[in-house]
């Protein structure tokens, strides 16, 4: 796709069009406020997220994001920041395509999908889950987790506890 050559006004264009196969709809000033996020390695095509905020207040957090056809969101985690906090909770609803999940647990002994390949010994979370339109799944705090999308792309809507990215802790050296 060339993700990488796209003015970010392009991506956000792209990205809009993936929200209107789910029946999300955004105001003119939304769609410009859509962040475009390759963690600073310059591979969109391969590695990125792309997401709308519609709230991130000191009590939830509610996001609309959506990964470009086998795009893959690096390995991390959301790690407490203050006493008592436990680190963000999420849960993900697919609206559209699929998403390959993969969480701390069991390894799964024939995933589907395989992390970028310049990039394998920054992903450790094995665990396979695989959510299409209609599914969720909710990640506990403080769990290592990366997804990618399948085929078509994905749609996803995030519900967490509030959202503190810049703490967010990436396996990736390079992040």
């Amino acid at each position: 796709m060339y993700l990488n050559e796209l003015p970010e006004r392009e991506v956000q264009r792209k990205v809009n069009e993936y929200f209107q196969k789910a029946d999300v709809i955004l105001s003119d000033e939304e769609i410009q406020s859509i962040e475009v996020n390759d963690f600073g390695l310059n591979r969109l095509d391969e590695v990125g997220l792309q997401l709308f905020i519609y709230i991130n207040t000191d009590r939830y957090c509610a996001k609309e994001w959506v990964l470009f056809p086998r795009q893959t969101c690096p390995e991390h985690l959301h790690p407490p920041v203050t006493d008592g906090d436990p680190g963000k909770e999420e849960t993900f609803r697919v609206k559209f395509g699929t998403v390959y999940l993969y969480v701390e647990g069991e390894p799964t002994e024939h995933p589907k999908v395989q992390p970028p390949e310049r990039d394998q010994e920054y992903f450790t979370a094995a665990h396979e889950i695989i959510l299409t339109a209609g599914d969720q799944y909710t990640i506990p705090p403080n769990t290592r987790h990366w997804f990618q999308a399948g085929e078509a792309g994905a749609v996803t809507t995030e519900y967490s506890s509030p959202s503190t990215d810049e703490h967010d802790l990436f396996t990736h050296a390079n992040i």
